[in-house]
């Protein structure tokens, strides 16, 4: 056993040192690696800065409460005589005038225009009461002051406000025909209310002609395990009939669907091109078993197994995708590692998020590269452990 393993450290090592002869075949092959690695690595640091942005907003102690089946606020509706039988409803928690805690709201799309390319997109304009901010972790007033109820003034998340055109502190933009004033921006601890703006709700309902009716409910409950008693009196009553769900459990769902999509587009986009840096791997391994047949037919002459020759080529081709592998990584964290973009999200507005590059995400990455090195490696390794030790001296 110990012969084996030193006759495979033997080959490994001379493979290594024959490198230079072989530089700019090697190079090709751990470019072409290292950009497979580097495309799926940014769609998936893509899909895990939208899923955190959104999925960590979310809170279990906040009830989100939308139409049965809306699955999305900005397909809910819910009326005044259902926001008001919620108020009554069991586990919400009370302020200490013994109202309960609740905010609903009204959520609708506006045009904004991104500062990078200068196109249109659907931004979330939500209406909230005197509860609303009260009902998110982390809101902080960052420059500016909190709207004016009954006023045509908005307050923006911080980040569409550095995304998008027109929302800096005193400008004035148009929804609906209607001139309002940026009066506040705000943050939310990077989460996905950074993407909003806010206005007075009564105002908002005017403007869209939407009084008296809602979209959706939050609302504290006095601990997180009183979302299944607020449930089971919304299923009983037939007046409601409301989808009752945590609001870690909404973002959870808001972003898994579109991180998934964002996956499902990364992974055979990088495996088609991991089908052309294949090719590369086989060429240059078949072209270093070629140029070394006379080193492998001597080694096999003295002793060497057939068995260590497979190993030491196949080491080879795991190590040079490696490097493509670490290459691709650093190459995409120095690249992408925070670049901030926005796409549509789960309720058809902007979601402003970071490309987050985690360690489970690079792990996605070198295996990827591992397993371009293993395939390109193995049928040339297979190929020096059969080759007949004449042919090669003398062919």
């Amino acid at each position: 056993m110990r012969s084996v393993l030193l006759q495979m450290l033997a080959v490994t090592a001379i493979n290594l040192r024959s490198l230079p002869k072989r530089l700019w075949l090697s190079l090709a092959t751990v470019v072409a690696v290292g950009l497979v690695v580097m495309v799926l690595l940014t769609f998936l640091a893509m899909a895990n800065g939208f899923q955190r942005t959104i999925a960590g907003s979310g809170a279990e102690d906040i009830a989100v409460v939308l139409r049965g089946g809306s699955r999305a606020e900005l397909n809910s509706v819910v009326s005044l005589d259902q926001v008001r039988l919620i108020e009554d409803g069991p586990g919400i928690a009370k302020r200490a005038d013994g109202k309960p805690q609740t905010s609903a709201e009204l959520y609708v799309t506006v045009d904004g225009i991104k500062r990078s390319t200068r196109t249109k997109a659907n931004l979330p304009l939500r209406g909230l009461g005197p509860q609303g901010p009260a009902l998110r972790r982390g809101i902080v007033i960052t420059a500016g002051r909190m709207f004016n109820p009954g006023s045509n003034e908005i307050i923006v998340g911080k980040a569409l406000g550095g995304e998008f055109e027109g929302f800096d502190l005193g400008q004035t933009v148009t929804f609906n025909n209607t001139r309002w004033t940026v009066v506040g921006i705000f943050s939310a601890e990077a989460g996905v209310f950074e993407s909003e703006i806010w206005a007075d709700l009564p105002v908002l309902q005017s403007l869209f002609k939407r009084t008296g009716a809602f979209q959706v409910v939050r609302a504290r409950l006095t601990m997180p395990a009183s979302i299944d008693a607020l449930r089971s009196y919304s299923d009983s009553d037939p007046r409601l009939k409301l989808d009752v769900m945590s609001e870690a459990d909404y973002f959870a769902q808001q972003a898994s669907s579109t991180a998934d999509l964002i996956q499902k587009l990364g992974w055979p986009l990088a495996i088609a091109m991991a089908f052309g840096s294949l090719a590369g791997a086989l060429n240059t391994m078949y072209s270093s078993v070629a140029a070394r047949a006379s080193e492998i037919a001597t080694l096999r002459a003295i002793g060497f197994g057939g068995f260590s020759t497979f190993v030491g080529t196949l080491v080879e081709s795991l190590i040079l995708a490696s490097f493509g592998g670490v290459l691709g990584a650093a190459a995409t964290y120095l690249m992408f590692d925070g670049f901030t973009a926005s796409t549509v999200g789960g309720n058809f507005g902007q979601v402003v998020f970071h490309f987050e590059l985690s360690l489970r995400v690079i792990g996605q990455g070198l295996l990827l590269a591992l397993t371009v090195g293993l395939l390109g490696g193995l049928f040339p390794a297979m190929r020096a452990a059969r080759m007949p030790i004449v042919a090669a001296l003398y062919g």
